[in-house]
Order: C-alpha cells, then structure tokens, then sequence
C-alpha cells in the first residue's frame, strides 16, 4: 500500500504546500493529493489557492505521482477540466490521476446557478465522465444533457489517457460512480464504514479496480493539543452530507459546527498522540486492500508530522 501526503489548499498557502511536498517526498512519502477548493471550510483557515496551478509547480519540482479530486460540471466546464488533465500529463506522463465527484455548494455557488440535488449532481458528473474521456481520447465532442459542448476537442493530448477515478463517501455513491469510474476514492471513516463503501465500489465496479482512501488525522505532542487542533481546524467533518454538501460560505460552516465538541469529531478522524495507533489505522486499511492512502494531518503544524511520520509511522507500517 502506498502512502501519501495531502495538500490542504484550504489551510495553507501554495507557497507553504510546495514546500511540504518537497518535504514530503523526502521523508518518504510516495504521493500526494491535492484539494480543489475555491473557498475554504472555515473563517479561521482563510486560504484557498488554485489547484491546477499548483499542480503544475508540483509536479515540476518533485517526482512524486499527484491526485486530485474536482467538481466538473459548474464552476469548471468538463472541457477545461479535460484540458487541465491533458496538460498535467503531457508534462509530467503517469503522475496524476484525476478523481471526480460531484461537488459542494461551498465551491460552486459562486456561478449563482441552483445548486441541484444529488441525483441530478450524480447524473451530470456521469455525463461529464464520459465526455472527459472522449476528450482526452481525441474525440471532438457534442453533447447536450446536464452539460452542453459543441465541436468540443482538447488539442494537447497525453501520450495515454489516464484513469478517472470517482470520489464517493457513502456505498450509495459508491455504487452510482462504480458505472464509469476505474477507481474509487474516498474518506476515513469507522472501519465496518468504510469496509460497506469499498464493497459497495467493488460489488458494482468489479474487485480489481483500485481503491485510494484519504484519512483525516489528528497528530500533536499531547493529546490536548490533538482533540484542540481537529476542533479549531476540521470540526466541519462532524457535518452531515445533508449539511457539508449544501452550505455555501465559511460563515455559515462556522455557525453550524459553533458547539460541536471534539468527540462528535471521533468517527471522521483519527485522533491520537500515539503514533502506534495511527500506523495500526494504516495496516487496518491495508487489509481491506486499499491501494493508497493520503495523509490529511488537519493541525496547522505540518513539517513536524512530515518528518515524524517519514522517519517512525511509514517504516513501521511497510514492514508489517
């Protein structure tokens, strides 16, 4: 199982993240996930940088493969995200795989169209998919669905086209993308979750479809400052789908999670001081046959946890 290192365009400023992913492929970690965000969860993390940009810079300076996961179909028309893939991987072949989902009211709202239901969201990425597979397979495109091309084609083309992987977090979902999608991503969760998630991938999907899972953790010197750092920074994870999925700005994420306490935050993240207990959550995952799993350290300190999980928790758990 490969083990990578995620990028928080939320939190930290792409300076910084080029930085850590520098840092990270030294410490040994084998990737990195960047999030596409266009407004950040929280008032008190204020950033959210570009992520194709950063991509590029990234890809360039390491020589790490890269995922991200994106929202087409609103904010970014499935022809620019098709021609976004084709030049990441023009430039730098086999590193990055794209993950698609279906997206969240926080990032999209800005176009000032109706935020559809998750059916209808469901729907329109499928026919996304499908046309940013034909475009990076050369195809010129015509559609008229959910989204509309016309004479649509992506000239700078990838010497192969990649895989597009879904991004689900409920087995609903999961069985949905499993239509179109060559692998799945998804988040941490309890493991009988997150076990019904990756089986209801695979039952639809076939078994030999890979799965990557990115974990939200909580790491600190003291388990004070671990429960601390996962309430002030990623409390919106205690949110519902119902909820996460339809608030549209940092204000209102802020007001809805106002009392959440850090116990509601036990189920989305792994909170411990104790190294031991994280490198048991990667083994965990390794025996459910997960691919790859990206770090998510949710506390602002980062370059103590890149280091510290290089050198003690990724020796520990490729030995197992």
């Amino acid at each position: 199982m490969e083990i990578g290192f995620h990028a928080s365009h939320e939190q930290f400023a792409p300076s910084r993240l080029l930085r850590l992913a520098r840092r990270a492929e030294e410490a040994g970690f084998d990737a990195v996930l960047s999030s596409d965000h266009l407004t950040p969860w929280s008032a008190r993390q204020n950033e959210a940088g570009y992520a194709w940009a950063w991509l590029g810079a990234a890809l360039a300076t390491t020589t790490l493969p890269y995922g991200v996961v994106t929202a087409p179909g609103d904010r970014y028309h499935p022809a620019v995200t098709a021609q976004a893939i084709a030049t990441l991987l023009e430039m730098a072949p086999g590193r990055f795989i794209p993950a698609l989902g279906s997206g969240q009211a926080l990032n999209e709202h800005v176009t000032g169209r109706p935020w559809p239901i998750k059916d209808v969201r469901n729907a329109r990425l499928a026919e996304c998919a499908d046309v940013i597979r034909r475009l990076l397979g050369g195809e010129t495109v015509d559609h008229d669905g959910l989204v509309r091309l016309h004479a649509a084609r992506v000239y700078t083309l990838p010497p192969e086209p990649p895989p597009l992987y879904a991004a689900a977090l409920s087995p609903e979902t999961a069985r949905v993308v499993a239509g179109w999608a060559d692998g799945l991503i998804t988040v941490n969760a309890p493991l009988p979750r997150l076990r019904e998630v990756i089986e209801a991938f695979r039952d639809a999907a076939g078994a030999a479809k890979p799965v990557h899972v990115q974990m939200h953790l909580s790491w600190a010197r003291s388990e004070e400052a671990v429960r601390a750092q996962a309430l002030d920074q990623w409390r919106a994870n205690a949110l519902p789908p119902v909820l996460n999925e339809e608030l549209e700005v940092p204000a209102q994420v802020d007001a809805a999670t106002a009392h959440v306490p850090a116990e509601a935050l036990e189920d989305s993240i792994v909170m411990s001081s104790d190294l031991a207990r994280h490198a048991e959550m990667l083994a965990a995952y390794a025996q459910l046959g997960v691919a790859r799993v990206y770090l998510h350290q949710v506390g602002v300190e980062q370059e103590e946890f890149v280091d510290v999980f290089g050198a003690k928790v990724l020796p520990q758990v490729r030995a197992c």
